[in-house]
C-alpha cells in the first residue's frame, strides 16, 4: 500500500489485512498512529479507554488465541489492544456514560489510530470477535474493570485485499425519520463501494 495523507484517500483505500509482513513498525510511526487514536474526540473530552501496544510474541500468540484462532494477529509486527474504561465515564456520565460513552469513546481512538496506520502505508484489520477474559488475561487487566473493545493488528501488508460489498445507499441513509430513504447523490467514486 502507498502512503496517502488525504483523509478520503485513505478511507477509500483502507482494507482489512489479515496476513502481515515480518517487517517491524517503524517507531517513529507507531508513536504517530498513537498520538493520532489520542486526538480522537470523547465524550467530555474523558478519553476513557487505554490501549495496550503488544510487540511480544509470546503476548501475540495468547491473543491470536483470544481471537478464537485468528492467527494472523500473532503475525502482525504491533498490535493494539483497546480497553473502554467505564469507570472514568461513569464518574461524570453515570450510567450511560459506562455502558455507552466509554465504549464509543475507545471505538473512535480505534479507528482514527487504523486510518493513521493506512495513512503511513500499514494494513490492519479491526477485530472485534474475541473472548473479552482471556484478552483481559493476556494484557494482565482482569481485575482492571476496562473492557475490550477491539484487537488492531499492525503491519505492512503482505496482501491486496479485495473490495467488499456494501448496502445500498437507500437502505442506510433516511430523510427525518425511518419512512423515507434520503436522496443520496454519489459526489466520490473511489469511496463507493460495490452494491452501494
Amino acid at each position: 500500500m502507498s502512503e496517502c495523507r488525504d483523509i478520503f484517500d485513505v478511507m477509500a483505500q483502507r482494507r482489512s489485512v489479515r496476513a502481515f509482513k515480518p517487517d517491524p513498525v517503524d517507531e517513529r510511526d507507531l508513536n504517530l498512529i498513537l498520538e493520532a487514536a489520542a486526538s480522537a474526540p470523547s465524550a467530555g473530552n474523558l478519553q476513557a479507554y487505554t490501549v495496550v501496544v503488544v510487540r511480544d510474541p509470546g503476548v501475540k500468540r495468547e491473543l491470536a488465541r483470544a481471537c478464537w484462532g485468528q492467527e494472523f494477529v500473532a503475525e502482525a509486527p504491533v498490535v493494539l489492544i483497546f480497553l473502554a474504561d467505564p469507570k472514568r465515564s461513569a464518574r461524570v456520565y453515570g450510567r450511560r456514560g459506562a455502558s455507552l460513552y466509554a465504549i464509543q469513546d475507545a471505538t473512535i481512538a480505534c479507528t482514527f489510530a487504523m486510518l493513521a496506520a493506512h495513512a503511513l502505508g500499514y494494513g490492519t484489520c479491526w477485530i472485534g470477535a474475541f473472548n473479552d477474559s482471556a484478552v483481559l488475561r493476556t494484557v494482565e487487566a482482569s481485575d482492571s474493570g476496562l473492557v475490550p473493545v477491539a484487537v488492531l493488528p499492525i503491519g505492512r501488508p503482505a496482501e491486496s485485499p479485495r473490495t467488499t460489498p456494501r448496502r445500498r445507499a437507500k437502505e442506510i441513509f433516511r430523510k427525518e425519520s425511518l419512512r423515507e430513504s434520503f436522496p443520496y447523490t454519489p459526489v466520490m467514486p473511489e469511496l463507493r463501494r460495490p452494491g452501494m
